[in-house]
């Protein structure tokens, strides 16, 4: 942006608001049943009204796709692109979630699809699918955060809770989701960015391996990192919605990406009866008593069902995310802050922004002063490992990730013999807004404070990447302010990992936890599966849901009056 950054931002958003008063009405809803002549003397009008948009709400991707495919009245890619773009309007109301407003564009691509379906009953794969991008929805600055909140659009709230972020990156788009905004999307993920708003908002989504879908078109942390490979994937509001976006993305490589392997979606069998491995807290915090209870509910539904569950320890989980944040930090985020320019920055960016360019001295000052003052010596390794390197250590940081791989496949998968891994998304069911913004001008605290959010707390998510397994989110519980209160016998179990990050989410007159105003919040678990196996990991997910039974999730599930309006 130029120093007019401010005109700038509120042209942009008179421009959306503008987009956002495209014409929906009744009266430009017409089926043409006889397109070939030309002639609308056998037009079809087609109910319109917004009390008939429900039913398409309602239904997920795979119906839909049915519905069209099989002529079913009512049912055409126009029709059902008003019911979304309508509820789409509805969401930006509430949450503030999109961006980009496309609704004339996808208007006449729907009319043109339904013309051409009417014609030939044939459709390329992603129009078969009723793939009509009609908005495009907010993420943090620069993709690397979980509040999901920019200078130009500023902040898209959780759909549950007007106090809490939808999480980030792909905070817009799963916000959309939750509030039966759209009826599929996706999203990207590099350290939990797709799965963390998955669980915030309470829908369905998977984490490819990094070879199965292409990331081309996307954006990147920096073009060329390879450090930790960005990933792809679908959001939705059941696993059928997940599994249908599958069979289109897998392995359909083009010219544009020619490193993309030709391996679409095969089908696979499963054990009647799968073992599971499971944990519900690591090494690095313990989770919070709601998201314990996520998993446990889980397990105790898949032992139900009479597979096997056999709880484990992570090896070495600080190791993997000291590996996390040394390779993501190497470059010292140069080329993803080369064009901000002087734009302002959000104060989520502030780790990322000051930490890698840190004297080596302070460094090492602020370090020892945790490991020293605070008794943490986690915390303490994890800010050393946050700087930039030269090639010479990249190259040896990367050696060390492919060798806990290695030890990950060694020590878990062929140890235990696991289908697969049932474990939290995170340690928290969301965070209030604004809550990696600094409180302090001590340059030490400052540092930790901003290291505990942007860095460490999507832990358990950042694990998945480092090792690059396929892992799918499913929703399983909400916040309960009876159920989840810290207790005495929960702050005794376990260790509580590093005291810092313990401290400012659990002590204190106010604590990032709090069962009681997080009351509704959705908390899902992610479903981890073996190299390559990312089809079994969708068959594990349905495994789950249904054990799992009815619970308030999937179309249908969200209330317009189940948050505030944005701010």
């Amino acid at each position: 942006m130029s120093p007019n950054w401010k005109k700038i931002v509120r042209a942009k958003q008179a421009e959306r608001t503008a987009r956002l008063k495209t014409d929906l009405t009744p009266s430009r809803m017409k089926r043409n049943l006889n397109t070939a002549g030309g002639d609308d003397s056998g037009s079809e009008t087609i109910n319109t009204s917004p009390s008939s948009d429900q039913k398409y709400l309602l239904a997920n991707a795979k119906q839909i796709v049915e519905h069209i495919k099989n002529g079913d009245n009512d049912w055409t890619s126009e029709r059902v692109l008003i019911a979304y773009a309508r509820q789409a309007i509805r969401a930006q109301d509430a949450t503030n979630c999109l961006t980009e407003v496309m609704f004339a564009e996808a208007l006449e691509e729907a009319r043109a699809l339904d013309r051409e379906f009417e014609r030939t009953r044939l459709v390329s794969q992603v129009r078969a699918a009723g793939g009509i991008p009609f908005v495009k929805t907010n993420v943090p600055q620069t993709m690397l955060a979980y509040e999901c909140r920019n200078p130009v659009f500023g902040r898209t709230i959780n759909p549950w809770s007007s106090k809490h972020t939808s999480g980030g990156s792909s905070g817009g788009e799963a916000a959309l989701l939750a509030c039966d905004g759209s009826p599929i999307g996706f999203g990207s993920d590099i350290g939990g960015s797709l799965r963390i708003p998955t669980s915030y908002c309470g829908i369905y989504a998977i984490k490819p391996g990094h070879s199965r879908a292409s990331i081309r078109g996307s954006r990147e942390l920096a073009s060329g990192f390879e450090g930790v490979r960005l990933c792809m994937g679908p959001m939705g509001r059941s696993v059928d919605d997940i599994e249908l976006a599958c069979r289109l993305i897998f392995g359909q490589s083009t010219k544009l990406d020619i490193w993309l392997p030709p391996l679409p979606y095969k089908e696979v069998t499963i054990p009647v009866k799968l073992k599971f491995g499971y944990y519900k807290s690591d090494a690095l915090v313990r989770a919070s008593p709601a998201v314990q209870r996520a998993v446990q509910e889980t397990v105790e539904a898949l032992r139900r069902q009479g597979h096997e569950c056999v709880e484990f320890v992570v090896p070495d989980m600080i190791e993997a995310i000291r590996i996390f944040l040394g390779l993501i930090s190497a470059e010292k985020f140069k080329m993803m802050f080369a064009h901000l320019g002087q734009d302002p920055k959000d104060a989520s960016l502030l780790m990322a922004s000051v930490a890698p360019v840190l004297p080596a001295f302070l460094r090492h000052f602020v370090a020892w002063s945790v490991r020293t003052f605070l008794k943490d010596p986690i915390m303490s390794r994890l800010i050393l490992n946050f700087r930039g390197r030269s090639v010479h250590e990249f190259v040896a940081l990367a050696g060390a990730r492919d060798e806990y791989c290695r030890r990950f496949v060694r020590e878990v998968w062929e140890a235990y013999g696991f289908d697969g891994i049932i474990c939290p998304v995170q340690a928290m069911p969301s965070v209030p807004h604004g809550y990696e913004e600094v409180i302090t001008n001590i340059v030490v605290m400052s540092l930790i404070r901003a290291s505990t959010h942007a860095g460490v707390l999507p832990a358990t998510t950042a694990l998945y990447n480092v090792v690059d397994h396929p892992i799918g989110v499913v929703p399983v519980t909400r916040v309960d302010q009876t159920k989840d209160q810290l207790t005495k016998s929960w702050e005794a179990s376990g260790n509580q990992g590093s005291p810092f990050i313990y401290s400012q989410l659990y002590e204190g007159k106010q604590p990032y936890y709090d069962a009681t105003a997080m009351h509704g919040i959705p908390v899902g678990v992610q479903i981890v599966g073996r190299h390559w196996e990312d089809e079994k990991v969708i068959k594990m997910m349905r495994v789950v849901d249904d054990a799992l039974g009815e619970r308030g999730f999937g179309p249908g599930s969200y209330s317009l009056t189940s948050t505030t309006k944005h701010d």
